[in-house]
């Protein structure tokens, strides 16, 4: 479930506990106790208010972005699994598995007896009641925007007891994000060209205004063309686009066999040969992984975009 809001009773709860266990600071949007002593309760990104009995030691991870986020928290050590799909940093590829991202195999979490499991949005209505039901300590991070990634990074931090690690990394993000938004903040709408984010291409799909894409997007100094849409990753067709006339294309870079697949339509789709990002020659391939994954690496993703969008500020990509 999307966009969970506590009830008055339960944030009255919430906040009676916090009162009794001291004072609080804040995680994003959430607050948590203060001091990194256990055991703490805070309030995760889905909203659940959650009890951390002692420092964990044995972590598992059900998604790629938070496996990202605890090496760099430091606990590469802890993480006793992850999924089928992490890759980054490469030590992560070699961690047992408990499957993949949404088929996460629920006795194989048990048996490897985690303090605490990280999950994400997707685990919400399956995954995530069934390891609480079993006794195991679940936070689950929800990130929304770049905010909502530094957010889920201190919560970790709480959770893990490494709030100083992730306060030292939160601060060098936004100062990086900081370095872009600088140079384009007061750009005028003439400078900012309009993008087509190619997510995928049969059938042509792209990312609406409430996604981390269209965000970077903004803050990198362009304007998503598909902001007027209501859905996230909403269908595009061709006639829209050539209306829209974006300046730039920017194509997905996925994994394996499709990953050139986006960038290849935009590149040869006859009916997009007349619109400007083609005209110009001016069609890129962005990696995947720093754009859509929720982790640290989602700054270089916004500062690839920034280069992509404004060589004549940024510098060309090296990539």
């Amino acid at each position: 479930m999307r966009n969970r809001v506590l009830s008055l009773a339960a944030i009255c709860l919430v906040a009676l506990v916090l009162a009794v266990g001291g004072c609080t600071t804040k995680v994003g949007n959430t607050a948590v106790p203060a001091g990194s002593g256990f055991p703490l309760q805070l309030i995760d990104q889905g909203g659940d208010n959650v009890t951390i009995s002692k420092l964990p030691e044995r972590i598992i991870s059900l998604a790629p972005s938070n496996t990202e986020i605890i090496y760099a928290l430091g606990l590469g050590d802890k993480l006793v699994a992850g999924t089928e799909y992490d890759d980054y940093p490469e030590e992560a590829r070699s961690k047992p598995k408990i499957g993949g991202y949404t088929n996460v195999d629920i006795e194989k979490v048990v048996s490897f007896q985690p303090d605490l499991v990280v999950a994400a949005d997707a685990h919400w209505n399956t995954v995530t009641p069934e390891l609480k039901r079993l006794g195991i300590t679940v936070i689950t991070l929800y990130p929304e925007s770049l905010d909502g990634v530094m957010a889920s990074i201190e919560l970790v931090g709480r959770a893990t007891g490494t709030e100083d690690k992730a306060s030292e990394l939160v601060s060098e993000m936004r100062a990086r994000i900081k370095a872009v938004t600088d140079k384009t903040d007061a750009l005028p709408a003439s400078q900012r060209p309009g993008v087509l984010y190619v997510l995928w291409h049969d059938p042509l799909m792209t990312v609406g205004p409430h996604t981390i894409i269209s965000e970077m997007i903004t803050k990198a100094g362009g304007s998503n063309i598909a902001a007027g849409l209501d859905s996230d990753y909403p269908t595009m067709n061709l006639e829209a686009v050539i209306s829209a006339n974006p300046g730039v294309i920017v194509a997905d870079g996925g994994h394996g066999d499709a990953i050139s697949l986006p960038y290849d339509f935009a590149q040869n789709e006859p009916r997009l040969a007349a619109v400007d990002a083609r005209q110009n020659g001016r069609i890129y391939q962005i990696d995947s992984d720093i754009v859509t994954i929720p982790g640290p690496r989602i700054v270089d993703g916004l500062e690839e975009m920034a280069r992509l969008l404004h060589p004549e500020i940024f510098g060309e990509s090296s990539r």
